[in-house]
């Protein structure tokens, strides 16, 4: 069934991109779907056919139609998965950078999920077919530990410690900068930002984020850092950061425009997962090293601050 909107633009939102703007209102739509919604007369503003490219202003009136989903089918593949441990219940993956954690439309194949199928026999069903298994999610180019749930039991029982902030997920990120304190913590809520819908930011009536941070140490201009997540919001460590001026090295959405670092991702990576079983509630805790390219980086930078060739 074809599903209708309309939308009024506001202030905050004027100076966007029609492309720009529909793509952050709905996740899931890619701006090159937007771009097919104009070229089949499905999208309109102030009643008239726009470029993608178009300017929206204060006032102006979007409509726009969507034709009915089709069904996302997950395959399985044979995708390398570096699986740390494993049981009835659970699994712990390493997840490399540039992996995407669940198929979207337009990106079907070559996710996390998609390995998944192929090497778990079992996996829970709570977030359906395109999100089989999965508790949480980082980013695509983030590296790192996730849990995946094999039944709904388990997955039930994760979340609630994830809800409840009693699983514990700690990061190590390389940022710009020189951070002076040794710790601290970040207390600011976290939505989308209105300039930008692409883009997370600061903003005044976002959901609350909790992020503190221990400095492990400190280069010629960049630093160090480990961080333990207290909430879970979109881009957390990355708006955080970026808020108090350090950003996360090679990040190409938060970070500085002229980046001192050639990385592969932002140079963030999940290094530590805990959290209480779901059969019996023992304590269970992984850990990782850093990528071998993400380990190099700062072989060069010591070498660097050292005084030593590289």
């Amino acid at each position: 069934m074809t599903e209708e909107f309309y939308y009024l633009i506001e202030e905050a939102e004027a100076g966007l991109r029609v492309d720009v703007y529909l793509s952050g209102k709905f996740p899931g739509i890619s701006r090159s779907q937007v771009q097919r919604l104009i070229e089949d007369d499905r999208l309109l503003v102030n009643a008239r056919r726009v470029k993608s490219s178009h300017k929206l202003k204060a006032g102006d009136e979007v409509e726009f139609e969507l034709p009915p989903a089709v069904e996302l089918k997950v395959e399985a593949e044979n995708i390398p998965l570096e699986i740390i441990y494993q049981d009835e219940y659970l699994a712990v993956i390493n997840k490399p950078v540039g992996l995407v954690v669940h198929p979207a439309p337009g990106n079907e194949h070559g996710t996390l999920v998609n390995a998944l199928l192929y090497h778990l026999t079992d996996l829970s069903s709570v977030n359906g077919v395109i999100r089989p298994g999965i508790v949480h999610r980082i980013d695509k180019d983030t590296s790192g530990l996730l849990v995946i749930a094999k039944n709904d039991e388990a997955h039930q029982a994760l979340s609630k410690q994830l809800a409840d902030h009693s699983m514990t997920r700690e990061y190590v990120a390389l940022c710009e900068g020189l951070v002076k304190m040794d710790q601290g913590t970040i207390d600011a809520p976290i939505g989308r930002d209105p300039r930008n819908r692409l883009r997370m930011g600061i903003v005044p009536n976002g959901r609350r984020a909790v992020t503190h941070y221990t400095v492990q140490q400190r280069y010629q201009d960049m630093t160090l850092v480990r961080l333990r997540l207290e909430t879970g919001r979109t881009h957390q460590i990355r708006v955080h950061m970026a808020s108090i001026h350090h950003p996360v090295a090679a990040d190409p959405v938060y970070g500085f425009k002229k980046q001192r670092v050639k990385y592969q991702g932002q140079m963030l990576h999940a290094r530590l997962l805990g959290f209480l079983h779901p059969r019996d509630g023992q304590p269970m805790e992984f850990s990782v090293p850093v990528p071998e390219e993400f380990r190099l980086v700062l072989e060069k930078l010591a070498a660097e601050k050292a005084g030593r060739r590289v």
